[in-house]
C-alpha cells in the first residue's frame, strides 16, 4: 500500500525561506499592452469634410427644392439685392425671377408714396419744449441691433451737402464743418461697382427751400422724403410744382414710404426687402422726428433688418408717417461728433451727397449749392475722389 509521509508544521506557520522565491531576473517581462493608434488626422478630416458636404447638398436641395424653403430662398435673394453681390441673387432664384422681383419691389414701392398724406403735427406744449434738442436710445431685435434718434423740434433739422465738387462727404465731416450737434445719411446717390465718390445724387435734393440738384432727367415726379417750413414731415411722390407750392424746405429723393397717416404699408416680414443696414425717417403727431438706424452685414453684433422690422420700430415709437432712406453701407449716425452705430462699410465710413443735420441754431448754418451750374447727365458718379 503507498506510504504518505505527513510533516506537522509547529504553531500551524511556517516561515517561508525567501531563497525558495524565483529571483527577479528569472521572471519573464510581460509585453507592454499596446494602446490603439491614433486616428489619423487627414483621416478625421477628410470624414469631417465629408459630413460638411453631405450637409450642404442636404441644405441646397431643400433650398431650391423643397416648397417650405420658398420664403428663405426669397429672402437670401432679397438681401443680396441689396448689397454690391446682387448677381449673386440669380443662383438662388435664377436670373429671370430676380429681374422680376426687382421690377415688382419698384412698383410695390412707388405705389407706397400715392396714397395722401394727411397728417398734422400740433405745436410742443412748454413742457414738451423743456425736453434736450437730441434724445438718442439703443433698439435691438431679432438678428439686430440698432439707435432711435428723437428729434423734440423739427425746425432744427436741415439737409447738408458736401463742400466739394467732385466728391461727396462724410457725416462726421459735414456735421463737424457746419457746427451740427447731430447727423444722419440721407438720400441715395449713383454709386457703380459700390465704390462711387458719392457727389452724385438720385432724383432731388432741396435744402433751405432752393433746389440744388434736379437728377429727374424728365420725369414728372419722384418719391421724397424731406420737410416743410413748419417742420412738418413730407414723403410720398410729389412733382416739383407740388413740392413748391407745399413750402418743403429740406428733402431728398428715396423709397419706399412705409408708413402714412398712422398706419404701416409693410404687411409681414415677407416684404421686407430682404436684412440689411438700414436709415429711416419718421414723425410723431407732436412733431418730434424719429431716425431709426440699423447696423448689419456684421455676425456676432447684427445682422441687419428688413423693412418691416423698421416699420414696426416706427409705430412703437409713435410715427404717424415714415419712410426709408439710403441704407446698406451709407447708414451712420452721428452725435457730438462721434459716430454712434457702428457703419458696415470695409472702406469706413462713406462719402455721401446729403445728410439731415441738426442744429441748435439752424439759422446759422452755411450750406452753400455745390452742383449749381452742372449738367447732372455728365457727373462722373465713378472718379476718384480728390480728397
Amino acid at each position: 500500500m503507498p506510504i504518505y509521509i505527513i510533516r506537522q508544521y509547529q504553531g500551524g506557520n511556517q516561515e517561508v525561506n525567501s531563497s525558495s522565491l524565483p529571483q527577479r531576473n528569472t521572471v519573464r517581462k510581460k509585453k507592454p499592452v499596446r494602446k490603439p493608434k491614433k486616428k489619423s488626422f487627414f483621416r478625421t478630416l477628410s470624414k469631417v469634410f465629408l459630413f460638411f458636404v453631405f450637409l450642404l447638398l442636404a441644405a441646397g436641395g431643400w433650398l431650391y427644392f423643397a416648397p417650405s424653403a420658398q420664403n428663405t430662398r426669397y429672402l437670401i435673394a432679397d438681401t443680396l439685392i441689396t448689397t454690391q453681390h446682387r448677381y449673386l441673387a440669380k443662383y438662388i432664384i435664377g436670373e429671370d425671377e430676380l429681374k422680376e422681383r426687382v421690377t415688382e419691389y419698384n412698383l410695390r414701392f412707388q405705389h407706397m408714396g400715392d396714397e395722401k398724406d394727411t397728417h398734422v403735427i400740433k405745436k410742443p406744449t412748454a413742457e414738451e419744449q423743456d425736453k434736450p434738442l437730441v434724445e438718442i436710445e439703443k433698439v435691438s431685435g431679432s438678428g439686430y441691433t440698432g439707435f432711435v434718434m428723437t428729434v423734440n423740434d423739427p425746425t432744427k433739422v436741415r439737409l447738408g451737402v458736401p463742400d466739394k465738387t467732385g466728391s461727396g462727404e462724410k457725416v462726421t465731416s459735414m456735421v463737424a464743418r457746419t457746427g451740427a450737434i447731430a447727423g444722419v445719411n440721407g438720400g441715395g446717390f449713383a454709386d457703380p461697382n459700390w465704390k462711387g465718390n458719392g457727389f452724385k445724387p438720385i432724383g432731388l435734393v432741396i435744402s433751405q427751400g432752393k433746389l440744388f440738384y434736379n437728377g429727374l432727367g424728365g420725369k414728372n415726379s419722384t418719391q421724397i422724403v424731406g420737410l416743410d417750413k413748419q417742420g412738418k414731415m413730407i414723403a410720398g411722390n410729389y412733382t416739383l410744382n407740388e413740392l413748391s407750392k407745399m413750402g418743403v424746405q429740406e428733402a431728398v429723393s428715396f423709397q419706399p414710404r412705409i408708413i402714412v397717416n398712422g398706419k404701416g404699408l409693410i404687411k409681414n416680414a415677407a416684404e421686407g426687402w430682404g436684412i440689411a443696414p438700414r436709415t429711416a425717417m419718421g414723425q410723431r403727431a407732436d412733431g418730434a422726428l424719429l431716425f431709426v438706424v440699423i447696423d448689419g452685414r456684421q455676425p456676432g453684433y447684427s445682422i441687419g433688418a428688413n423693412l418691416y422690422d423698421v416699420q414696426q420700430i416706427m409705430l412703437k415709437h409713435g410715427a404717424v408717417i415714415a419712410a426709408n432712406l439710403d441704407g446698406g453701407s451709407s447708414t451712420v449716425l452721428v452725435k457730438d461728433n462721434e459716430i454712434v452705430n457702428k457703419p458696415s462699410s470695409q472702406y469706413g465710413e462713406r462719402y455721401l451727397p446729403t445728410a439731415f443735420l441738426v442744429f441748435e441754431h439752424p439759422e446759422q448754418a452755411d450750406i452753400k449749392n455745390i452742383w449749381e451750374g452742372l449738367d447732372p447727365s455728365k457727373i462722373d458718379a465713378g472718379k476718384k475722389r480728390s480728397q
